[in-house]
C-alpha cells in the first residue's frame, strides 16, 4: 500500500484506513468518512496521537451528500506546502458524488493527493476509473458459523434465528447474509431464479443504506423459505 492517488477496494474499511496512516511520514491526513466509520476508528485508535496530524470530518449522515464534497472541494483548494492526503471513506460513492469531484481528481491541486476508499468495484464510474489506479485488497474471510441449517429450513428455524440476531449490527449481519447467501447456493435446496439471487446483493445494499438488520434478515430467510424446493 502507498499514499498515491489510488481507490482501494475493501470490505475492511476502517483498518485499511489506520493502515495508510500508519504510512505517513510528513503528510497531513485529512479524511472524510460517515459518523459509524468514525466511531469505529475512535474505538481502535489512540485519539490523542491521530489528532496530531489527521484532520477528520465526519458526514452528516451515513452516505456522502453534495454538502460534503463541496467540504471536500474546499479542502483541495487550500493552498499548502505540505502533501496533503485527502482520504474519502464511505461503503459506496453515488454517481452523483463522484461527478461532482471529478474534475479536482482529474486536475488535483499542487500537494494533494487523492484516496478513495470503498467497498464495491462495480459502483466506481469509469470516468474516475480513467484517473485513479484501482486497488483490490485480498482478504481472507473467516467462514461464518451461521447456526442455521438452510437444507431444513422452517417457519419455527427462521423465527429462532431471528430471535438469536435481534441485536446483531449491520456489519455482522452482512457477514451473515453472505454466509446465508453462500450455503442456499452450494446446497440446491432451494429455486434460485434472478430475481432471487438478485435479492442477496439488494439486502446488502438495504444494511449500508440502514435499514433494520432484523427486518433485512427477516424478510430474506423468509423468501428462501417460499423458494425452497419441496
Amino acid at each position: 500500500m502507498t499514499l498515491t492517488s489510488q481507490v482501494i477496494i475493501t470490505s475492511q474499511l476502517e483498518n485499511t484506513l489506520l493502515e495508510l496512516e500508519s504510512l505517513r511520514q510528513d503528510e497531513q491526513f485529512i479524511e472524510i468518512l460517515s459518523p459509524t466509520l468514525a466511531a469505529n476508528l475512535q474505538a481502535k485508535a489512540d485519539s490523542e496521537m491521530i489528532a496530531s496530524h489527521v484532520h477528520r470530518i465526519v458526514t452528516e449522515k451515513e452516505t456522502f451528500a453534495v454538502s460534503d464534497a463541496k467540504v471536500v472541494i474546499e479542502k483541495a483548494y487550500m493552498a499548502s506546502e505540505t502533501q496533503s492526503i485527502i482520504v474519502l471513506v464511505a461503503t459506496e460513492f453515488s454517481p452523483l458524488i463522484q461527478n461532482k469531484l471529478l474534475k479536482v481528481i482529474e486536475e488535483p491541486p499542487k500537494n494533494k493527493t487523492f484516496i478513495l476508499i470503498t467497498q464495491s468495484k462495480s459502483t466506481i464510474l469509469d470516468t474516475i476509473r480513467s484517473r485513479l489506479p484501482i486497488r483490490v485488497r485480498k482478504e481472507v474471510k473467516e467462514e461464518e458459523e451461521l447456526g442455521l441449517v438452510l437444507a431444513q429450513l422452517s417457519l419455527a428455524s427462521v423465527y429462532e434465528f431471528i430471535q438469536t440476531h435481534k441485536r446483531t449490527d449491520s456489519k455482522k449481519m452482512k457477514s451473515i447474509v453472505e454466509a446465508i447467501a453462500k450455503e442456499a447456493i452450494q446446497s440446491q435446496k432451494f429455486n434460485l431464479d434472478e430475481k432471487t439471487l438478485t435479492l442477496f446483493a439488494q439486502t446488502i445494499k438495504a444494511l449500508d443504506m440502514g435499514s433494520p438488520p432484523t427486518f433485512i434478515l427477516n424478510t430474506l430467510l423468509l423468501k428462501l423459505l417460499a423458494r425452497k424446493k419441496k
